[in-house]
């Protein structure tokens, strides 16, 4: 069905017809948040290509159905389809602090009144059953979003001042903004940095002010999304690349091979059931953390800067089992 877009607010200008409450362009387009001449447009299909009886009363100033008994053709939404829009609307729970969830809640609840009346499913079930644990987030300044997300489209610089958790003070930065990014329920502004000259990633949620400048910037070619993002493994973007090489366990093998970490991954199995996973990276960091998540199961054998990263991690996690200050304490009774 071509219009099938479109259908939604057919249904919607249907409903409010059908109440008999003589809706117009206006009320309309206010009500779905579109323009009078979408409604206007919308209003003419029904009429002219639908075949729908609908007429405007002067004194009334709206629309109404001259035939009670017209319906709209039937369009199929299966049970499957109403039941794939509420576990999306679950979904939005990963993003209830920041600014978009509203938008998006909206959004969701406006497809929801728009299906066909004879569709329906007992949404209960999916309450309690269908479960979405979101990551946790930080809260965002919805002033700040909206000029970030203004700037990137419209390719202008930024000035912002942000503060990393460890620093003393807040600094001021001219960038330009490339990519808003979501990573593990933070949201991320990779850009160009000029006082660093060079690319820097920022919290959103530490960005304490951001205003857009005059001066415009061009996308570089090289720093496209598969450069910046195509390995998967982070978003603290640097130049040097990295070929790691991680043996893991018997017990760990195969936990890691059910799942691809890496678009250019190579896997070599070993003859006591381990394997050695391998791929290119430059987030070194953030595989350092993933190795780590894995305990005694993970060993890396490249490159050596990252076993230092490692072997220094591990070294100062056990000084916080050792010494007077890590006995336990007997419970009194």
């Amino acid at each position: 069905m071509k219009f099938k877009p479109q259908y939604r607010r057919l249904l919607f200008i249907d409903r409010r017809i059908r109440e008999v409450s003589y809706p117009n362009c206006a009320s309309l387009a206010r009500e779905w948040e579109v323009s009078g001449k979408t409604i206007q447009r919308d209003i003419d299909y029904l009429k002219y290509e639908l075949d729908a009886p609908i007429e405007y009363d002067k004194r009334k100033r709206g629309y109404y159905y001259t035939e009670e008994s017209y319906r709209l053709p039937a369009v199929t939404v299966s049970e499957s389809d109403l039941f794939a829009v509420c576990i999306a609307e679950r979904a939005l729970q990963q993003f209830q602090n920041t600014p978009l969830y509203a938008k998006l809640a909206s959004v969701f609840a406006k497809i929801q009144q728009s299906l066909p009346e004879k569709v329906a499913v007992d949404p209960a079930w999916v309450d309690s059953r269908i479960l979405v644990f979101p990551e946790p987030t930080t809260a965002i300044d919805p002033g700040v979003w909206e000029t970030i997300a203004a700037a990137i489209r419209e390719n202008r610089q930024l000035r912002i001042a942000h503060k990393a958790p460890a620093a003393p003070e807040t600094t001021v930065r001219i960038v330009d903004p490339y990519y808003l990014v979501n990573y593990k329920g933070e949201w991320y502004l990779t850009s160009f940095c000029h006082k660093r000259q060079s690319i820097r990633t920022f919290a959103v949620s530490r960005i304490q002010k951001a205003e857009i400048q005059s001066r415009g910037f061009t996308m570089p070619f090289e720093y496209d999304v598969e450069t910046m993002f195509g390995d998967r493994f982070g978003i603290v973007w640097k130049e040097p690349r990295h070929k790691v090489r991680i043996r893991f366990s018997p017990v760990v093998a195969p936990y890691i091979m059910e799942r691809q970490w890496h678009p250019l991954q190579t896997i070599r199995k070993r003859k006591d059931g381990g394997i050695v996973l391998e791929f290119v990276t430059n987030h070194v960091n953030e595989v350092k953390d993933w190795v780590l998540s894995w305990g005694a199961g993970a060993t890396i054998l490249s490159p050596p800067e990252l076993v230092r990263k490692v072997r220094a991690e591990l070294e100062h996690s056990l000084e916080n089992y050792t010494g007077p200050a890590a006995r336990v304490q007997r419970p009194q009774h």
